[in-house]
């Protein structure tokens, strides 16, 4: 009877009791893996959120793009709405150094050479800022996959040292003695896993998908190139398949 009481008062193993037991270094490393957690999953809708809308409104420029009838129909739809996506950023810049060079030659260094090689490092410039921009947030998020693992197999290394100092102390060395508190420091490593896991599939997904959206960067970047250059897509002289687009600048 009195042992059943004794059962019955003795507190439950568990997460609250072992952050209960945990010292300021166990409180820590939680509060470290709840940090990495929030950032992990802010970074994951903002930049989920964020790809989705730039591929409709890719899809969207695109579109317009390509039916359009003149690259002066292309430079009046930025002037009108703006540019909100890669590759109407690539364009509104393509098509100011175009128009630049036109009309004011090669004042300054960065200017220099023919409109030709402006255009092309206006391009290629454009290219670098839109590969940072896709990039951003992506180190953090491997950082956190990478290291919250280990954040919480040392919380876990931790809370079992304690215990079993604890338990030493008690001079109570049997099995069910050692599994409850053992047992309630190995949950470090599962929330290091739960915060980890997420933060590497994302990063995993994010990254395909700046590769797929940089390669079709490049592939218009070459075609807007000839455009601004050759006023017509590459090959529309050998196939007579492709109608050119217009410019002011070619005519």
């Amino acid at each position: 009877m009195d042992a059943t009481v004794i059962a019955a008062a003795a507190p439950a193993p568990g997460f609250g009791h072992f952050i209960a037991q945990s010292d300021a270094v166990g409180k820590f490393l939680l509060g470290v893996l709840v940090v990495m957690s929030i950032a992990s999953w802010g970074l994951i809708v903002a930049k989920g959120v964020a790809q989705f809308l730039r591929n409709k409104r890719a899809t969207t420029f695109l579109d317009f793009f390509w039916n359009a009838r003149s690259l002066d129909a292309v430079q009046a739809e930025l002037n009108t709405h703006g540019a909100h996506d890669p590759f109407s950023h690539l364009s509104a810049h393509a098509l100011h150094a175009q128009a630049h060079h036109a009309r004011y030659g090669s004042a300054k260094l960065a200017e220099a050479g023919t409109a030709n090689d402006f255009i092309t490092r206006t391009i290629k410039k454009v290219l670098d800022e839109e590969t940072t921009r896709l990039e951003s947030g992506l180190t953090t998020l491997a950082t956190i996959g990478a290291t919250a693992p280990f954040v919480g197999l040392f919380g876990t290394v931790w809370g079992v040292y304690h215990a079993l100092l604890a338990i030493g102390m008690s001079g109570a060395g049997t099995l069910d003695k050692v599994a409850g508190p053992v047992g309630e420091a190995l949950i470090m490593t599962g929330i290091g896993l739960a915060v980890a896991i997420p933060a590497v599939m994302a990063y995993n997904a994010f990254t395909r998908g700046n590769r797929v959206l940089s390669a079709r960067l490049d592939a218009f970047a070459y075609e807007l190139h000839s455009f601004l250059t050759l006023g017509e897509a590459p090959g529309a002289g050998a196939t007579g398949n492709v109608r050119p687009l217009k410019s002011t600048a070619a005519a």
